[in-house]
């Protein structure tokens, strides 16, 4: 059974602090809740999307390397980080839609994303809220479709009061309100696509995950890949849910870049 600390996206890098210069920070109002971003860089929109119960902020070691070709964009996804606590039961769609409606705040036309686990199924989300937004992305751990009734181990564990067994909580969010909001929401963490859905995505798609990834079915990611107009499968031996960090954090921003840098 996979670690609860590795399928909820523990980063080992999430309590460092990295000297980026910030172009702009801002707390903005959308869909009835305030969301918080960070721009770095100049060029093409890059959005980097955080996985479940982490923040913005755990995308920070990989920004040196994208802000000299993108301007890129580091979210606080809806009840995470700066951002306000969950108002509303979770839903994945929801999610994507405070992003579509950040990115039209951003006057913004078209981006190219990396999404991590829950920041990749809000990608899939937000490709089909806004059909003609995303150019490129990658998703880290996600195929749009996941529940998380198939693992009740995880409900089991993660409780706000087994929060001292998840360190990173405390270094990513803001109160003890957000946090008993990111952990009592998991049990709502359902959200699926069908082949009509996917076949509708415009996006070309690269799906990154571990073939140690206790959370990602083979049978879907195949399905996923047969559905999707333009996509591509890494698949990385020996590699659980984290599959862009640790030793493969500079293989993959090599990759990421090849595949961002791609004109269709």
């Amino acid at each position: 059974m996979k670690n609860i600390i590795t399928i909820l996206l523990l980063t080992v890098m999430s309590g460092h602090i990295y000297s980026q210069n910030i172009k702009k920070s801002e707390l903005v109002f959308v869909n009835g809740k305030k969301l918080y971003y960070e721009v770095y860089g100049e060029g093409t929109p890059l959005f980097l999307l955080h996985g479940y119960s982490l923040s913005s902020q755990s995308w920070k070691p990989y920004v040196e390397k994208f802000e000299k070709d993108y301007k890129v964009y580091l979210v606080d996804l809806t009840g995470h980080g700066k951002s306000d606590p969950f108002k509303d039961d979770l839903s994945i769609k929801s999610v994507g839609e405070d992003i579509n409606a950040l990115v039209s705040y951003l006057n913004l036309e078209k981006v190219k994303a990396i999404g991590f686990s829950f920041g990749g199924d809000v990608l899939f989300q937000l490709a089909l809220i806004n059909p003609s937004l995303i150019e490129s992305m990658i998703t880290i751990g996600a195929v749009g479709t996941w529940t998380v009734n198939d693992f009740p181990q995880y409900q089991q564990v993660f409780t706000f009061e087994n929060r001292a067994d998840f360190p990173w909580l405390e270094s990513s969010h803001q109160s003890d309100e957000q946090v008993k909001g990111i952990m009592n929401q998991f049990k709502n963490y359902t959200i699926s696509l069908s082949d009509i859905e996917l076949q509708q995505i415009q996006a070309e798609v690269m799906i990154m995950m571990g073939d140690d990834d206790e959370g990602m079915n083979f049978d879907e990611v195949a399905r996923v890949k047969k559905n999707l107009r333009n996509s591509d499968v890494w698949i990385l031996p020996d590699v659980s849910h984290s599959a862009h960090e640790g030793e493969h954090m500079y293989e993959f921003i090599l990759k990421a870049k090849t595949f961002l840098s791609k004109t269709r």
